[in-house]
C-alpha cells in the first residue's frame, strides 16, 4: 500500500474507501499478511520453545472488577523472565490478561487495543463490554493454526459494564469460545490452584481493597503451587501486577500499593503458611 504513494503525500487508496469499521477487517482485506495469524512459522522439530505467560486472575466486587497476573515468563523448565508485563488496558473501561506464548499475546493485544480504537473512531462510539469480549474472541479463533502447533493465547478479559454498572469476567478457550465467569475467574498454568483459593476466599460484598487483597493471596497460592507462577519477589522488588476497573475507568495499582498488599500477605503468611481460611478481615 505505502509503495504505490510514496513521495507524493498522499494516502494509499485503501485508507479513503469506505468500510467495516473493524481494523482487523481493514487489514485482512487490504494487508492480510500483517495479521499474526497469516505469518508462515519455519519448519521445526518438534515443539517449539518461546516464553510463555503463565497465571492471571479476577474477581468482581460491587462497583468494578480486579484483574491481576503474575511477573514470571517461563521457557521449558527454565525462567525466562521474572518481571514481564501480563495485564494491559485495553481501553478506558477494560483490560486483558495473557497466558500463552508471551510474544503472540502481547501483539494481539495492541491488535485488540488498537481495534476499539479503530471502531470508537469510525463510529463515534464504544464499543459495548459485550462487543468487546466478542471482538476478542473472533482474534483468538484467529490464532487457532498457531494454537495447534503450541503457539496459543488465552487471555482473561475484565471490564466495567457502563449499562449495567457493574464489573465483569470473560474466559476463553484456544478456539476462541467465550464463557462469561461469575465472581471470580483464572487461566494460566497456576488457575486451578488461584482458583481453589479464590472459591474459599470471595464473597459478593466485597470491597475493593479486600478484592485486591484476594487476587494476591490467590497469585501467592498459585505460586506456591505451580512453579510456572512467580510469587511476590521481595529481593528484587518485583511484585504482581493489579489494576481496578470501576466506573471511573481503568486505574493500576502503583508499586508500592502493591508491595504494601505483598508484603502484608507475606507478614501472615509466616504464622498461616497456607494462608487464611475464611473470608478475607
Amino acid at each position: 500500500m505505502e509503495a504505490n504513494n510514496r513521495g507524493t503525500g498522499r494516502l494509499p487508496a485503501a485508507f479513503l474507501t469506505p468500510g467495516s469499521s473493524s481494523f482487523v477487517d481493514f487489514l485482512s482485506a487490504h494487508q492480510p499478511d500483517l495479521l499474526p495469524a497469516n505469518r508462515a512459522l519455519p519448519p521445526v522439530k518438534g515443539a517449539i520453545e518461546a516464553p510463555h505467560g503463565t497465571t492471571i486472575i479476577a474477581v468482581t466486587f460491587p462497583g468494578g472488577v480486579v484483574l491481576a497476573g503474575d511477573r514470571r515468563a517461563t521457557m521449558g523448565n527454565m525462567i525466562a523472565q521474572r518481571d514481564i508485563e501480563k495485564v494491559f488496558p485495553s481501553d478506558e473501561y477494560s483490560a486483558v490478561g495473557i497466558a500463552g506464548t508471551a510474544g503472540l499475546a502481547i501483539e494481539m493485544v495492541k491488535l485488540f487495543q488498537l481495534e476499539l480504537e479503530h471502531f470508537e473512531k469510525v463510529e463515534g462510539a464504544q464499543l459495548s463490554l459485550e462487543g468487546k469480549a466478542n471482538r476478542l474472541s473472533t482474534m483468538i479463533r484467529s490464532n487457532l493454526g498457531m494454537a495447534m502447533q503450541g503457539l496459543a493465547v488465552v487471555p482473561l478479559f475484565a471490564g466495567y459494564d457502563v449499562d449495567r454498572e457493574r464489573g465483569r469476567i470473560f474466559s476463553y478457550d484456544v478456539t476462541g469460545g467465550r464463557s462469561e465467569e461469575q465472581g471470580y475467574a483464572a487461566t494460566g498454568s497456576g488457575s486451578i490452584f488461584a482458583r481453589g483459593s479464590m472459591k474459599k476466599l470471595f464473597r459478593e460484598d466485597l470491597t475493593e481493597q479486600q478484592a485486591t487483597t484476594l487476587v494476591v493471596q490467590a497469585l501467592y497460592d498459585a505460586a506456591d503451587d505451580d512453579s510456572a507462577t512467580g510469587g511476590p519477589d521481595v529481593a528484587r522488588r518485583i511484585y504482581p501486577i493489579v489494576t481496578v476497573i470501576t466506573e471511573n475507568g481503568f486505574r493500576r495499582l502503583t508499586e508500592v500499593e502493591s508491595s504494601e498488599i505483598a508484603r502484608s500477605i507475606l507478614e501472615r503468611r509466616l504464622e498461616q503458611p497456607d494462608g487464611p481460611r475464611a473470608a478475607l478481615l
